[in-house]
C-alpha cells in the first residue's frame, strides 16, 4: 500500500507478487504436513482478502483502475461479511464456503491486479487486455454476489 501510495509501481508489483507466492506456498506447505488450523482457516483468506482490497482501493485511487470496479469488488466482500455477521446476530450462524465462481472471481482479481501493477511499473503493456479482464471481474464479482446471496437467503429461509 505505501509503495503505491508513493507510485513506486516497480516495488509495489514485486511485494504483491511476493506476497502472493509466500501465502501460495504457505499453504502447500500447510497441506503437505497436515498443519491446517482452525485459526489459519479464518485468517488465511482474510488476509487474502485484505491484500487484494488493499490493492484494489489504491489502484482506484491511483486512478489505474476505475473507481466503479473498485466500489463494486469492495461492496460484494462487504456484502458477504455482512451476511454472515447477520446470521451470526440472530442465532443462525453460517460459514460461507468458498464457491467455484468465487475461486473464478479470485483468480481474475489476482490476475487484473498484477497486470495492472506489472503495466504501471512498465514492464508489460496491457492495452485492450485490461478491459477485457475489468469485464470478466465485473461478471464474475456479480456472479459471485448472487450466488453467495442466494447461499444466504436460502440458509436464513430454512433456519439451518
Amino acid at each position: 500500500m505505501l509503495a503505491m501510495f508513493q507510485e513506486q509501481a516497480g516495488w509495489a508489483f514485486v511485494i504483491f507478487l511476493i506476497a502472493g507466492l509466500s501465502d501460495a506456498l504457505d499453504g502447500a506447505v500447510a497441506r503437505y504436513f497436515g498443519q491446517q488450523s482452525e485459526l489459519g482457516a479464518y485468517l488465511d483468506p482474510a488476509a487474502d482478502k485484505l491484500l487484494l482490497v488493499t490493492a484494489f482501493i489504491m489502484l482506484g485511487y491511483a486512478e489505474a483502475l476505475p473507481q466503479w470496479l473498485v466500489l463494486l469488488v469492495v461492496s460484494r466482500d462487504v456484502l458477504i461479511v455482512g451476511a454472515v455477521l447477520v446470521s451470526h446476530l440472530i442465532a443462525s450462524p453460517l460459514q460461507m464456503k468458498p464457491l467455484m465462481v468465487s475461486k473464478f472471481n479470485t483468480a481474475f482479481q489476482i490476475a487484473l491486479v498484477t497486470l495492472v501493477l506489472a503495466d504501471r511499473a512498465g514492464l508489460v503493456s496491457l492495452g485492450g487486455l485490461a478491459f477485457g479482464l475489468q469485464v470478466a471481474v465485473v461478471g464474475l464479482t456479480i456472479a459471485s454476489a448472487t450466488a453467495y446471496l442466494r447461499t444466504w437467503m436460502r440458509h436464513m429461509a430454512q433456519g439451518d
